[in-house]
């Protein structure tokens, strides 16, 4: 297993782990994040959004629906979703797609470095709404993913709540080698943040991948967290 890994204190405003933190992996659907804040960009106040697309927002961050993220992937211009959030959140890591693989969000490059910056800019410059909005959807995490796969591998099985997450996963059954990627907030007043992104050789297993990463999450160094262990 290959991992990048960044722990950010809010309180000490310092990291308690990091390792890998500028090493690219395949975003799979933690780049919903970007994906959800580059649309609510377009609206100024929560007024603004309509009953139907604020449940699709919360079904493609709780529930990580991938038909809902294609449609606004196609409809905010691909890629071009990517720069402006780059440029918005100062993302230095983040790369588009490769051009084998075109509207293939989950193929974004992403780093646990810019992971870490993404959820800062949720908890200390985006609006108050915007910020309640995703996180709390981030905090009712359903159990299974709308495509059957279950969630609750990595910070969800480590630590005990409060936690708000986006996990990802791509690859697997497929030649490629998997990805499985844990992310968030835990503790207190969203104390720290948490990303460990993971590749695994060839052919491992979801389940096998879901307890290294778990394994690897209890064993991160956490302040203010409580392990369910």
């Amino acid at each position: 297993m290959t991992a990048g890994i960044a722990v950010f204190d809010r309180r000490s405003g310092t990291f308690s782990h990091r390792l890998n933190t500028d090493l690219r992996f395949r975003s799979a659907s933690v780049v919903k994040l970007l994906i959800a804040l580059d649309r609510l960009a377009d609206f100024r106040t929560p007024e603004g959004i309509s009953r139907d697309e604020r449940q699709r927002l919360g079904l493609m961050l709780r529930s990580s629906d991938d038909g809902v993220a294609s449609r606004y992937w196609e409809s905010e211009g691909g890629p071009a979703v990517l720069t402006r959030t780059a440029g918005r959140l100062g993302l230095r890591g983040l790369r588009p797609p490769p051009p084998e693989f075109p509207g293939h969000w989950g193929y974004t490059g992403l780093t646990a470095a810019d992971t870490v910056r993404i959820y800062r800019h949720l908890l200390e410059d985006a609006p108050g709404w915007v910020r309640e909005l995703v996180l709390g959807e981030l905090r009712a995490a359903t159990p299974l993913g709308t495509d059957g796969f279950d969630q609750r591998f990595g910070i969800p099985s480590a630590f005990r709540r409060p936690w708000a997450v986006k996990q990802g996963w791509s690859g697997f059954g497929g030649p490629r080698e998997p990805v499985l990627h844990t992310t968030g907030t835990v503790g207190e007043d969203d104390r720290c943040v948490v990303a460990v992104l993971t590749r695994h050789p060839a052919g491992t297993g979801y389940r096998t991948a879901g307890a290294r990463v778990t394994a690897l999450c209890g064993g991160l160094a956490v302040p203010g967290a409580a392990a369910t262990g």
